[in-house]
């Protein structure tokens, strides 16, 4: 009942702020379009506001879910007209707060204190608002300055509400539409449902937020603020308390004489390291989220905040995913396609020469423009079109990746236009493939796992012994399986006969007895006729 009422919402924000405007461009089908020109709010609503700020409106009344998605269309200044990326900006943290009286009643019931003496100054006004929670400045008693984080009451509701349609809307994609299934259209929503849940538990967020301090300690490219663990609890979160240039605000930036092309580099290192080095990396990084210290403009450090989003990935994912980018830019498209079916992202099965041959089709013409103009945007949107044709599944592990990827290219591009975010990435990777493939690798994983081998070397017989053991049971096991599944083949099929048999006969009888009656009257139909036929019937369907 909940999803039928959302979706109805659903429907109503959509008519309201006049959303059918965005569907009457020339390459969609007729047909589309001409749904769209039948809706009776085109001719009863009059359109109030600019279509990107309407767009921006109805994606804040839809709630968190879509407003994370208006967050990461946002960055994508090379996909979007100028004026929509613009206005999706503010979702970035100027998302309609809820009362700080209600915050601090939150807050005072997480922590079982009064506000007044848990902090000497407490701000009810809100710092900032976003999608799933809201930020005021505090000072601790000890003097140290820091930031309260509050979730909005009430929205894990609305957040299960919109998580339900999602997999009403994944199911009927993979029921009714032909890629629906290679999609994993469910796998995909149910990522998102375990990542947006993760963000209503501030306790976790903190977690990811110590483990990312720890991860980049004393470095200076990256600063994570301290979390003061005696003040988190599930709903509320207090944090060091930071002082930065928002990282979209260009101007101020370049008016403290930042170094543009360093910081802009320094985010695509930070991501890389954060995937490869650390397999844990922040997956949220919009603009919103990341700050730049004011301490050295020359050599610029970025401070993020909001760690709730998290992503990671295991030892082969990050190998695979290290060697196609590599391949990928030395345009050894056998070497991409093999790795994908090595990797068991499309079929064992395909043809490896086609899938090349695919491959180069789409990539040569991106490479025809220099490395630095090349969007990864838009190579993943070709893979993905070519994939279509080799039933390649979407990984789900890979979706906050791509994201994230697209997240940073994104910010890199909007700070310094010129980025080559090839050249920056390529002397990583290859350092960490030598660092992983390497002789010294191989050194250290040996005596990380020779303790656990010397202690395991004298029961080595005895599990030999016992596997050989185990071999020789399934061998004779199994050859008894397949006798008695032959022998109940048999006697299923002996069944079906008798069932066929005896409804044919019964259905047979059946007939010969309704004969006269049947040429008189249906209601001189004898009793027995009919419940031979039915019987007849039935032993022919169970047949």
């Amino acid at each position: 009942m909940r999803t039928v009422l959302r979706s109805l919402k659903i429907a109503w924000i959509f008519s309201y702020y006049r959303l059918d405007t965005f569907f009457n461009q020339p390459l969609l089908p007729w047909y589309v379009r001409a749904l769209f020109w039948l809706l009776p709010s085109r001719y009863l609503i009059p359109a109030r506001h600019p279509q990107a700020e309407r767009l921006r409106l109805a994606l804040e009344a839809l709630g968190p879910v879509f407003i994370k998605f208006g967050q990461m269309l946002s960055t994508r200044r090379d996909l979007l007209p100028d004026d929509i990326a613009q206005e999706l900006s503010k979702l970035q943290d100027r998302v309609p707060p809820f009362s700080g009286q209600l915050a601090q009643k939150i807050i005072e019931r997480e922590l079982k204190r009064p506000v007044t003496e848990i902090f000497s100054s407490f701000s009810v006004e809100p710092m900032a608002s976003a999608s799933v929670a809201q930020v005021h400045a505090a000072t601790l008693n000890d003097g140290k300055a820091v930031v309260v984080k509050v979730i909005r009451p009430g929205i894990s509701s609305v957040i299960r509400q919109d998580v339900a349609l999602l997999y009403l809307l994944a199911r009927l994609m993979q029921a009714i539409w032909s890629e629906g299934r290679r999609l994993r259209p469910v796998e995909v929503v149910h990522e998102y449902e375990q990542t947006i849940f993760d963000e209503l538990d501030l306790r976790k967020e903190a977690a990811n937020g110590s483990q990312l301090r720890r991860n980049f300690d004393d470095s200076d490219i990256l600063y994570v603020p301290e979390i003061f663990w005696d003040y988190t609890r599930q709903q509320v979160l207090v944090m060091e308390r930071i002082q930065g240039v928002p990282v979209a605000d260009v101007a101020q930036l370049r008016a403290q004489g930042t170094d543009m092309k360093l910081l802009a580099e320094r985010g695509v290192e930070i991501f890389f390291t954060q995937v490869f080095r650390d397999s844990f990396f922040h997956a949220d990084m919009h603009p919103g989220n990341i700050f730049v210290s004011r301490d050295n403009p020359a050599n610029p450090q970025y401070i993020a905040v909001d760690f709730g989003i998290i992503g990671s990935l295991n030892a082969e994912d990050q190998n695979y995913l290290a060697r196609n980018i590599l391949a990928f830019f030395k345009r050894d498209y056998r070497q991409v396609a093999q790795l994908h079916i090595d990797s068991g992202w499309v079929p064992r099965d395909t043809n490896v020469h086609a899938f090349e041959t695919a491959i180069r089709s789409v990539c040569e013409p991106i490479f025809e423009k220099p490395l630095k103009d090349i969007s990864f945007g838009m190579v993943l949107l070709g893979l993905f079109q070519t994939a279509r044709r080799f039933n390649m599944e979407v990984q789900p592990q890979l979706v906050l990746l791509q994201k994230t990827l697209l997240n940073i290219e994104g910010l890199g591009r909007q700070l310094y236009p010129d980025l080559d975010l090839w050249q920056t990435a390529k002397p990583f990777l290859e350092n960490w493939m030598q660092q992983r493939m390497g002789v010294k690798a191989a050194y250290q994983s040996i005596k990380q796992q020779a303790p656990e081998w010397l202690e395991k070397m004298p029961h080595l017989p005895q599990l030999v012994y016992d596997s050989l053991q185990q071999l020789k049971l399934g061998s004779e096991n199994n050859e008894g399986l397949q006798l008695k599944l032959q022998q109940q083949r048999v006697r299923d099929e002996q069944r079906k006969r008798r069932y066929l048999l005896t409804g044919i006969t019964l259905l047979a009888a059946a007939t010969v007895t309704a004969l006269p009656a049947l040429q008189q009257s249906l209601q001189d139909l004898p009793w027995y006729a009919l419940l031979a036929g039915g019987c007849g019937w039935l032993l022919i369907w169970r047949a």
